[in-house]
C-alpha cells in the first residue's frame, strides 16, 4: 500500500506517528495506520492532522486513528531527551539537524536568548553540546510547552544553564536587553516582526538566527532588503548568510538567516 507522508516522534520504547492523508485515501486511513504500526513496532499511536497550526500556541488538531490515547513520548535526538505530546505543543522532529547546527555555533560563556522556545528543544540541544555556556533564556507563551520545557531541563540536567520563562517576548524580554551574545528566533511565520526586540537583547555586538518562510525565487532579494533596513536603523555592520532548512510548500521553503552584527 502506498503510504502518504508521516513523521515519527519518540524513541524505540514508545513513539507516535503523525500522518497527512489526502482526500482520496481517507477511507483507507485505518489500513494506513495498521501498516505504519506494522512497519514500526515502537509506534503505539497514529495521529492524523486535521487542521493547520493555529492560535498563538502553534498547535494543530489531530484525530487518533489507532493506538493508545496517551500520546506523550520522550523523543531522542542528538543525545538529548525531549518529553512531548504533539497534541498539546508544537514540535517537529525534522528540525533536529538544525538544532544541532545552532548548538555547534555557540561558544563558551555566551548568554543566549531563545524566543518562542516551545518545549526547550533548541535550548536543551545547546546546553548539551556547549558545556561551558553561561545562560540560555528560553521564552515561550504556551503554558503546556513551558511545563514540558521544565521537565526537559531536568531530564537533561540543565537546571544551572537554562532559564524557562512563561510569557510574551514583547513583554518579558526587557529584563535581558543588552545582555545577550546570541538570539535564536524559531517562529517562521512571524519572526521578522520581533527583530527589533532581538536587536535590543543583543549586546553592542552579537549574532541572530532568524527563521522564516519565503519563495525560492524571491528569498535573496527579500533578505537583502531587510538587512539593508536593519543596517540603516542600527548603524552596524551586518554579515549574513541564508540557509535553506526545510521545504514547506511548492516553491516555498523554511530558511534561516545567520547574521552577525558588529560596530
Amino acid at each position: 500500500m502506498e503510504i502518504t507522508s508521516y513523521e515519527i516522534i519518540g524513541s524505540k520504547e514508545k513513539a507516535v506517528a503523525i500522518i497527512e492523508i489526502p482526500k482520496n485515501l481517507i477511507r483507507k486511513e485505518n489500513e494506513i495506520a495498521n501498516e505504519i504500526m506494522k512497519r514500526h513496532k515502537h509506534v503505539v499511536s497514529v495521529l492524523k492532522k486535521t487542521s493547520e497550526r493555529k492560535s498563538e500556541y502553534r498547535v494543530r488538531n489531530y484525530k487518533l486513528i489507532k493506538g493508545q490515547k496517551n500520546t506523550e513520548v520522550i523523543h531522542k535526538e542528538n543525545g538529548c531527551n525531549l518529553k512531548v505530546d504533539p497534541r498539546k505543543v508544537y514540535f517537529s522532529q525534522r528540525e533536529g539537524t538544525e538544532r544541532l547546527r545552532i548548538a555547534g555555533y555557540t561558544k563558551k560563556n555566551e548568554t543566549i536568548m531563545v524566543m518562542f522556545s516551545g518545549i526547550g528543544s533548541f535550548s536543551v540541544n545547546i546546553a548539551k553540546h556547549q558545556k561551558n555556556i553561561k545562560k540560555i533564556i528560553s521564552v515561550e507563551l504556551n503554558p503546556s510547552a513551558v511545563d514540558y520545557m521544565i521537565e526537559n531541563i531536568k531530564l537533561n540536567r540543565s537546571q544551572d544553564k537554562i532559564i524557562p520563562v512563561l510569557g510574551d517576548v514583547k513583554k518579558v524580554c526587557k529584563e535581558w536587553y543588552n545582555k545577550c551574545n546570541r538570539v535564536v528566533m524559531p517562529l517562521p511565520h512571524e519572526s521578522w516582526k520581533y527583530i527589533q526586540i532581538a536587536l535590543k537583547c543583543l549586546k553592542s555586538t552579537g549574532i541572530i538566527h532568524i527563521y522564516f518562510f519565503d519563495s525560492e525565487k524571491k528569498v535573496e532579494r527579500n533578505v537583502k532588503r531587510r538587512i539593508e533596513k536593519l543596517k540603516q536603523k542600527t548603524k552596524k555592520k551586518i554579515i549574513y548568510k541564508i540557509r535553506r532548512v526545510l521545504p514547506y510548500a511548492p516553491g516555498i521553503n523554511k530558511y534561516c538567516v545567520d547574521m552577525k552584527l558588529s560596530n
